[in-house]
């Protein structure tokens, strides 16, 4: 009867062990099945000072986009068209980076203010300047992020810069690129690290709360950095693991021991 309730003990920790551990990994833990849950702070990338962008100017009679489309010497500094470039060659792309006062210098056109724009309004914008100035009547303009990234630091399987290819990226999104945290991940503390109007900010997200979702951090910009940290059981090194390796080797124990006692007994 004591081995009976020393197996039932061994059992009920095993599974206490195991719910322990979801609780410590598991992510929005408070969200029901089938509820909406609201958005705040749903946004595209913005352009910001230093971003660099590519710019392609079409119409179709291509001799009129040409101008807009060369290289032109602009020094960025000093907002006057000479000395180094702020525009460079890449792949056959024209690649324009945006100055420290959030302007694009465009030929002809000149600068066009940018900053907070999304590469869609930028485009817009420049086209309708384009058509305006008697240019060009049909004027169509693609603008991409030439080096977008986000960065993932801490207790994640794989830290790194990654590439953004799109206009919305969440912090979701960008773990799960970095390999999704270790089990030492501290996921009711993630710090994300944005330059903002030349600050830099700090957002704590917990991604254990649904209220996650209505984070400024949820939506990443470019250049964003995450920092996961880790638990403070950290130094114990795979505590959740090694937790529930030693529930499962003193239940296996005493279920040998039971089964070893009940042959003893027959035998005799």
């Amino acid at each position: 009867m004591k081995i009976t309730k020393f197996i039932y003990l061994g059992l009920v920790a095993l599974f206490l062990s195991g719910c322990t551990a979801i609780e410590r990994t598991a992510y929005i833990q408070d969200i029901e099945n089938d509820k909406a849950v609201s958005v705040a702070y749903e946004q595209q990338i913005r352009i910001k000072p230093y971003d660099r962008l590519t710019v392609v100017v079409s119409s179709k009679d291509p001799e009129l986009a040409a101008p807009f489309n060369v290289m032109t010497s602009y020094n960025s500094l000093s907002n006057s068209p000479i000395g180094q470039t702020n525009v460079s060659s890449s792949q056959g792309l024209q690649v324009r980076t945006v100055d420290k006062d959030g302007n694009l210098y465009m030929p002809i056109i000149g600068n066009v203010p940018s900053v907070g724009k999304t590469r869609t309004e930028l485009a817009d914008l420049i086209a309708q300047m384009i058509i305006n100035g008697g240019y060009i009547s049909d004027a169509a303009v693609n603008i991409q992020f030439a080096d977008m990234k986000v960065f993932v630091m801490g207790e994640v399987a794989r830290p790194g810069q990654f590439d953004v290819t799109r206009d919305q990226i969440t912090i979701l999104e960008a773990l799960a690129m970095a390999g999704d945290m270790t089990i030492y991940g501290n996921r009711a503390n993630v710090t994300v690290v944005r330059k903002e109007a030349g600050q830099t900010k700090t957002y704590v997200v917990n991604l254990l709360d649904k209220n996650c979702f209505a984070s400024p951090a949820y939506y990443l910009q470019q250049g964003d950095v995450i920092y996961v940290q880790p638990k403070k059981q950290r130094a114990a090194s795979g505590e959740i693991n090694q937790n529930r390796s030693f529930w499962i080797s003193i239940v296996s124990t005493l279920i040998s021991a039971a089964s070893l006692v009940v042959t003893i007994t027959k035998i005799k």
